[in-house]
């Protein structure tokens, strides 16, 4: 008879296995269009209706991910997604990419974790591999998952199969994609890194094993920490700089000329996205439990949530320099994405930078070419369609991101007062 780890292998091999996605997000998403372009029947679940009626239909919700995919693929037979969590069941494979936020209180939010691994645990059989995706603490896939799957009675490694492998997106890249970026694999056996290690092979280009999930899962907290912490440096440079006189930006291009030891980052108006302003407080959280404190993470993480502040009290240092208030002052933010070409605004600082100028009184709007709303707080504000009367109709423009579809010469041109936080131009 044939072992339950026999059998997967098999069916990953012959293209047979099906292919399960908890969280069609940012990561999921485009984690089950590499499964079903290499081939794969794949089912995406998600708590949102909305979503899985989405994709049923044909339709992306992911600026990565072209209707036209989505749509050959569910024509093919190859991708569809649900709500019935009981169809996991029927799952060779389930990969696990629910969002991981921070409370209130700056702690981990662990509750889609926890939702997941209890769905999973409720219709798990043998033959099945989990791996973890969602960026958490070193320790969470051991802690977490593996007391739900062996209270079911299976033996981890032999009747199924565990693993942590963090996902690695960044959103509008076209060099670096789900296919072709390198991925972490780490096993709670070694009968479950192989298992791990041979479904994502099926599909993705290369995979690098580890030890263990905790060596995955705090691989991916230094990759997003070491982001975090130079980006931190660099801030602090240019609050430096602005207090001694000198042009941070024209200082940075003149380190950035050595041809080795120093890597150029740059200052701007905070840490955006799902990972970067989050992912270094897990490794900090978890840390705090075992009496230590992350220094280097506190830090970084103080001086770039204090960047947004920093820009709003330009504007207003601007403003006066003109005999204005900020109070009753039109005020136009251009780019409110975290990042350039893309419409995600998780964690976005330009969303803190328009929620300070308005408690100080500031009317504001904004102009996004891909976005179209956001929330601030219980407020829902709308893009400006058209750019140039937003200008003429501003006292202040500031530059939160730096959209490659903007024509910075026509911004200067038409802006009464430009602070830009993107690049060298500061006040004009």
């Amino acid at each position: 008879m044939t072992t339950p780890q026999a059998q997967l292998f098999d069916r990953i091999a012959q293209r047979t296995a099906r292919i399960g996605i908890i969280g069609v997000g940012y990561v999921g998403l485009p984690l089950a269009v590499v499964f079903a372009e290499a081939g794969f029947r794949v089912t995406g679940f998600d708590l949102s209706s909305e979503r899985a009626a989405s994709i049923n239909r044909g339709e992306s919700y992911i600026d990565d991910i072209p209707n036209a995919t989505v749509a050959r693929l569910v024509a093919a037979g190859l991708l569809d997604a649900t709500t019935d969590m009981e169809r996991l069941r029927a799952m060779d494979a389930i990969s696990v990419c629910v969002p991981t936020p921070l409370s209130k209180t700056r702690d981990p939010d662990m509750s889609a974790v926890l939702s997941a691994a209890d769905h999973i645990a409720k219709r798990l059989r043998p033959g099945q591999v989990i791996v973890l995706e969602s960026t958490t603490y070193p320790g969470t896939t051991r802690e977490i998952f593996l007391p739900r799957i062996s209270e079911q009675g299976f033996s981890i490694g032999h009747d199924v199969f565990l693993a942590f492998s963090p996902e690695r997106v960044d959103p509008g890249r076209l060099d670096w994609t789900t296919k072709n970026t390198p991925k972490v694999m780490g096993g709670i056996t070694p009968a479950c890194l192989q298992a791990g290690q041979a479904l994502y092979e099926s599909a993705i280009q290369r995979v690098v094993p580890v030890s263990s999930p905790e060596a995955a899962e705090m691989a991916k907290l230094l990759e997003n920490t070491f982001r975090a912490v130079n980006i931190g440096l660099v801030n602090e440079v240019l609050l430096m700089c602005d207090r001694l006189g000198l042009n941070a930006w024209e200082v940075i291009e003149a380190a950035a000329t050595k041809p080795f030891g120093f890597m150029k980052f740059t200052p701007g108006p905070g840490l955006g996205g799902h990972c970067i302003p989050i992912d270094p407080l897990y490794l900090s959280w978890k840390l705090k439990t075992l009496d230590y404190t992350a220094r280097f993470i506190e830090l970084a993480s103080e001086v770039n949530t204090g960047m947004p502040r920093y820009w709003v009290q330009k504007v207003a240092d601007a403003l006066n320099d003109r005999s204005k208030a900020v109070r009753g002052s039109q005020i136009l933010v251009l780019g409110v994405a975290y990042k350039k070409d893309v419409s995600d605004v998780r964690e976005s600082p330009a969303l803190d930078i328009i929620h300070l100028l308005r408690e100080k009184g500031a009317n504001v709007r904004f102009h996004d070419p891909h976005v179209a709303s956001i929330r601030i707080e219980e407020t829902r504000l709308y893009g400006e369609k058209e750019l140039i009367p937003a200008l003429h109709a501003s006292d202040c423009v500031i530059v939160a991101t730096d959209h490659s579809g903007y024509d910075w010469s026509l911004v200067k041109t038409h802006a009464p007062l430009l602070i830009d936080t993107r690049n060298a131009v500061r006040v004009g």
